[in-house]
């Protein structure tokens, strides 16, 4: 089994890492919360595409959020997050996708504000 690794253990470079994560996290919450409406997170599957149920649930259930004047903010990537923010999108709503950017990952969909 795997020795687990103790604090002390960190590298130099390791304790910088965790400083930039600790900025990027920062400035995620700093730009959250200039948003002016309450924001609704909604987390879906991203394999369901246009042709599936939950997709149109989706769908509707972010044109209903934004037309309520709730935002959405979802992971940012196909299906069903797609589906919420392309809703909220549509119906002239805030619509945040969070996504990373990963090499062979899920790129951001365009339904983002």
């Amino acid at each position: 089994m795997a020795k687990k690794p103790l604090i002390d253990q960190l590298h130099h470079e390791d304790a910088w890492r965790l400083f930039r994560i600790l900025g990027e996290f920062v400035e995620g919450f700093e730009t959250l919360s200039e948003i002016e409406v309450p924001l609704v997170s909604v987390f879906g599957s991203a394999r369901f595409g246009e042709g599936h149920p939950a997709y149109a649930l989706g769908y509707r259930l972010g044109r209903a959020l934004a037309q309520a004047g709730f935002g959405v903010v979802t992971g940012g990537g196909p299906g069903v997050m797609e589906a919420v923010n392309r809703g909220a999108f549509e119906a002239g709503g805030v619509s945040v996708g969070l996504n990373i950017e990963l090499p062979h990952e899920q790129k951001p969909n365009p339904y983002q504000t």
